[in-house]
């Protein structure tokens, strides 16, 4: 692991590790009521199904037809866990997700505890399988339980292989609302050394406009400040979550934050 991986990991690690748990009112038998879903799921699609335990740092459910995808021996991948797995992702696309990791959390750590169980995170990227070769699978994550102070407890993914299977193409990211179909694009590397930029473009006054609820102005108050009328400013406004796929100003800040907009 190269010195950057090596500090990427950690970050993403020391911010898994800053939701604190009680152990004593995390109940299982809620992990328990869940698998017979689980298992109809995994079975109907033909996907890997998985849950991750934040508190415990390991999945603590596999269905069975889950190593079928790759061809992997299961008991194989649960005695190494998420390990054994990360070491089939191809190299590059690790390093992305891991960078991706780390600003859902800190995206997660802005939510409401109402906001943290909206989102599906889809990521496609290239994955060895036992023949030795790349292939490109899709995989969502989403909350499956909140504890009871609002941390991301038990979370869902659900792996299945993409009808994309251009090997070059490295990750492919976005993030799902999936209550209001509005979608936030990941910045995404051409593996030429060029990263694009967000898909999002919001105008410079657009901008100027966010600034300033970011600073706490009222509608009224950026009215007055830039000689403008309250309808124009609220028009912008929701120009904003619009283009942002946001719910509220809110996370139009923190998206906008993250995209690098603001």
């Amino acid at each position: 692991m190269t010195e950057e991986q090596q500090h990427i990991t950690t970050t993403y690690i020391t911010l898994l590790n800053q939701q604190q748990f009680v152990e004593e009112e995390l109940d299982y038998a809620i992990l328990e009521k869940h698998k017979p879903l689980l298992h109809t799921l995994a079975r109907l699609g033909n996907s890997g199904v998985s849950v991750f335990d934040s508190f415990r740092k390991e999945h603590v459910f596999y269905s069975p037809n889950f190593s079928s995808l790759l061809g992997y021996d299961l008991a194989q991948i649960e005695v190494k866990d998420y390990i054994f797995l990360d070491t089939k992702i191809h190299p590059k696309d690790l390093m992305e997700l891991t960078r991706n990791g780390i600003s859902l959390l800190k995206l997660f750590f802005a939510f409401s505890k109402e906001q943290k169980t909206d989102y599906k995170l889809i990521n496609e990227y290239r994955i060895l399988n036992a023949e030795d070769k790349y292939i490109r699978v899709v995989e969502q994550h989403q909350i499956l339980e909140l504890d009871a102070y609002g941390n991301m407890w038990l979370s869902l993914s659900i792996i299945d292989v993409s009808p994309n299977q251009e090997i070059n193409e490295g990750l492919k990211s976005q993030l799902l609302n999936f209550r209001t179909g509005k979608i936030i694009p990941f910045l995404k590397d051409d593996h030429k050394g060029v990263v694009e930029e967000p898909s999002v473009a919001l105008s410079q006054r657009e901008i100027q406009i966010l600034h300033l609820v970011k600073d706490g102005f009222l509608s009224k108050e950026i009215s007055d400040k830039l000689a403008i009328s309250v309808h124009t400013v609220n028009t912008h406004r929701q120009r904003v979550l619009g283009k942002l796929g946001a719910n509220n100003s809110l996370e139009a800040i923190v998206f906008a934050s993250k995209l690098g907009l603001i």
